[in-house]
């Protein structure tokens, strides 16, 4: 077998390409590529619980907790107390989280553009359906 036909070998250097790209594009922000895009989604809808938050990152509760523990210490977001339910938290951004969160959104919006640019716009389409496609894919088994 050649790196050339193996899938899973293109896949993971496509990531390791794509996620390099991200990393020095956020840099100017002193946060990871991962809570940039945890910020982006904040900015989206802010004051949501941390579960609903893991889901839409698609990241499981360790992981989330440690990212949330150091946007915490930056002073970039807030955990606060579900009145609605008792066991959960929400996320808010602070002040300064949602301005980060908007130049991360901004710097996210320019990487996506930039790493894409090679392509044409069909394409990029067809390359978010294929992935698209192999996702659900791998989750069947």
């Amino acid at each position: 077998m050649t790196p050339d036909i193996c899938i899973f070998f293109l896949l993971s250097k496509a990531n390791q390409a794509g996620s390099r790209f991200l990393a020095q594009k956020v840099a100017e922000l002193g946060i990871t590529p991962v809570q940039a895009l945890v910020l982006g989604f904040l900015s989206d809808e802010d004051r949501i619980s941390s579960s609903e938050l893991g889901k839409r990152t698609e990241l499981d509760s360790a992981t989330m907790t440690g990212i949330l523990d150091r946007l915490e210490a930056a002073g970039l977001i807030e955990r606060h107390g579900n009145p609605a339910d008792r066991r959960s938290i929400r996320i808010h951004l602070t002040e300064q989280g949602k301005s980060l969160a908007g130049e991360a959104v901004r710097l996210i919006v320019e990487a996506n553009r930039k790493f894409l640019a090679v392509l044409t716009e069909r394409e990029q389409g067809e390359l978010r359906g294929l992935i698209g496609k192999l996702r659900d894919q791998a989750g069947r088994g």
